[in-house]
């Protein structure tokens, strides 16, 4: 089988969790707010990209055209997630709404689930290895 190469998400979520770290020592700079949530974003939809990379590797025959609760039931069953669809729907939530990061309330929501989210990815990212 080919090995899939996850390098890219292997950064995103060293950068992640730097971000991370950083705003748990500067909570109140909005800028390292803002960084967190850009980089949960691309975090976030690389951890997608992986999964359909991965479902695709170990299953040829699976539709390249999978729905995202498609993709996330599979990978469940595949094993390689933490948490399933209820979780994985409400981090799409909170990715879907970091386009209104402009209003404090909404960042901060968003904010407040990074760090479990960075969990599920370097799980995600663990099993994928």
């Amino acid at each position: 089988m080919e090995n899939l190469d996850t390098t890219s998400f292997e950064k995103a979520i060293n950068s992640l969790n730097s971000i991370i770290n950083r705003y748990k020592r500067d909570n109140f700079d909005v800028d390292i707010r803002d960084a967190v949530i850009q980089r949960f974003e691309y975090t976030y939809s690389l951890a997608v990209k992986m999964m359909t990379r991965y479902i695709n590797l170990v299953s040829p025959s699976e539709q390249t055209d999978m729905t995202f609760n498609e993709i996330i039931r599979k990978a469940n069953r595949l094993g390689i997630l933490k948490t399933d669809l209820n979780m994985w729907t409400f981090y799409r939530q909170k990715r879907n709404m970091t386009s209104h990061t402009y209003d404090e309330a909404t960042a901060n929501e968003v904010v407040s689930i990074i760090e479990d989210f960075k969990d599920e990815a370097e799980y995600l990212l663990n099993k994928l290895k």
